[in-house]
């Protein structure tokens, strides 16, 4: 569903004509050089094309436009080989809606230190032509990347890397459109927020849809379709007896597939990438989405409960970010502590919906009572997470702005077996420790649904806040309460 390499990143190098014919076609091949290197890296999971060497502020304003008008570029990669006199960029710059990285780096490696003259200084003058280039985007109050260090340096990919996978999330949600079955779980508030805003700010549409309208699509789901679903339940999960072909609650089995075909046939139709239900409204549907949402998240859809329309969304952005990555990304909820001195730790899950991409080992299909909703007892994935760094991230309307606020954890296996909690879940330690950790997501007013990833950093989510032009807040290792209440204050200063 999420195939990465069909966007583009371009790669535009800065130079100007006084250097000559023969230093601009030098400039040229060694910038085919690095895009063509950059390309067919590993490391870089989009297509990475070169553009010829922008030379004036006719080029620059063309090249800029096009990127606004190529669906599948996501981004720019701007490099200045040798000196390109900024104010020629300020036009160019002024319209580009797409985001930009800056590459700070230069063709050689090395100081050819027994031949270096004038000449190999006139055609290399990236150290300073890139500080011209630099000042602009500052001037202008641009936000971009800066990477810095050689294009065939691990850490300069790791880098780009990175930023091209938060293009992929930010290009995503650009006229991503997102259902909500219902409205959000009453008199809650961080579930609710500013749709038109987000709409203005995220590019992505929020609409609800009542659930009789899922539900008919529902219905109109064959004998046949369920049929094999329910076959590919018994052979992807270890079903529990009763849930078995003859056993006396594989009807149920059957409802949970038919609600399954039926949901991922509205959001297909309808073109939507991601969905919120509610308990509290389900008229029409025999047992609350289980099941189907952890499904439908592992093929890629956005999904949050009670309406949560900002964690649904961002649970697809992240899934797009880390497509192809190992390991998994999925809504979450901090559910219930330990607080023994010795291994403080939180409890992750949620009543049914943990996406499997983060389960570890194959994960058993059961069937429990809920115990809210008043529907009957839905079908549903049960496992542990595996172990290792992960994080929770989290968008809360602030009222004056969005804020993405994001807690760096270490996920731990679980000490004893829970044989009675019959959901997923998965034990995580944050950082830097659970008091300040918590009381840090507490202070920023995070919400309690997350979105939990296994396979993103920090870097993915600062480069994808970024583009989106709104506040960051970091819990990491250096965390400290004093300084993070200023942190708090000052960014209260800046937005107002």
């Amino acid at each position: 569903m999420i195939d990465l390499k069909k966007k583009e990143v371009w790669f535009v190098t800065g130079s100007q004509h006084l250097y000559g014919e023969e230093t601009l076609l030098q400039v040229a091949e060694h910038s085919k050089t690095i895009a063509a290197s950059l390309n067919d890296t590993d490391e870089i999971p989009v297509k990475i094309i070169f553009k010829p060497t922008v030379k004036s502020a006719d080029e620059i304003y063309a090249v800029c436009m096009e990127a606004n008008t190529t669906k599948d570029c996501i981004g720019i990669i701007a490099w200045m080989h040798t000196f390109s006199p900024a104010k020629m960029w300020i036009g160019g710059l002024k319209i580009l809606n797409k985001p930009l990285l800056h590459f700070h780096t230069q063709f050689n490696r090395d100081i050819p230190w027994a031949t270096i003259d004038m000449d190999f200084m006139n055609l290399n003058q990236s150290a300073h032509g890139d500080r011209e280039f630099g000042f602009i985007m500052s001037r202008m109050r641009l936000n971009r990347k800066v990477v810095v260090g050689h294009w065939q340096d691990p850490e300069s990919l790791g880098k780009i890397n990175a930023w091209t996978r938060a293009a992929c999330g930010w290009n995503d949600w650009q006229t991503a459109k997102f259902v909500r079955f219902g409205d959000n779980m009453r008199n809650v508030a961080v579930t609710e927020g500013d749709k038109v805003e987000a709409e203005i700010k995220f590019g992505y549409s929020v609409n609800t849809y009542g659930v009789g309208d899922l539900v008919k699509v529902v219905n109109e789901t064959t004998d046949k379709q369920i049929d094999q679903l329910a076959e590919e339940y018994a052979s992807s999960y270890t079903l529990m007896p009763s849930l078995l072909k003859g056993g006396e609650q594989h009807q149920s089995l059957r409802e949970a597939a038919k609600i399954e075909i039926g949901l991922q046939a509205f959001l297909e139709a309808g073109n939507f990438k991601g969905f919120t239900d509610t308990f509290e409204d389900l008229n029409g549907l025999v047992q609350l989405p289980g099941i189907s949402a952890q499904r439908l998240m592992a093929k890629g859809f956005g999904f949050a409960a009670e309406g949560d329309w900002k964690t649904a969304a961002l649970v697809r952005a992240m899934k797009v970010i880390g497509s192809g990555l190992k390991g998994g990304n999925s809504f979450m909820e901090d559910y219930t502590y330990h607080f023994n001195p010795d291994n403080r730790m939180v409890l992750g899950s949620h009543m049914l919906e943990i996406c499997e991409s983060i389960a570890d080992g194959k994960p058993s299909c059961e069937i429990h009572p809920l115990g809210i909703g008043g529907k009957a007892d839905p079908v549903r994935l049960v496992f542990n997470s595996a172990p290792g760094p992960a994080l929770n991230a989290s968008i809360v309307d602030m009222g004056n702005r969005f804020r993405l606020l994001v807690n760096e954890v270490i996920a731990v296996a679980p000490m004893q077996m829970m044989p009675k909690l019959p959901v997923a879940r998965v034990l995580w330690k944050p950082y830097p420790n659970m008091h300040t950790g918590c009381a840090a997501w507490i202070l920023a007013g995070g919400a309690h649904h997350t979105c939990y990833s296994q396979n993103l950093t920090s870097e993915h989510l600062t480069d994808f806040a970024e583009m989106a032009g709104i506040e960051l807040v970091m819990i990491d290792k250096d965390t400290q309460i004093p300084q993070f209440k200023n942190e708090l204050r000052w960014n209260e200063m800046y937005y107002r």
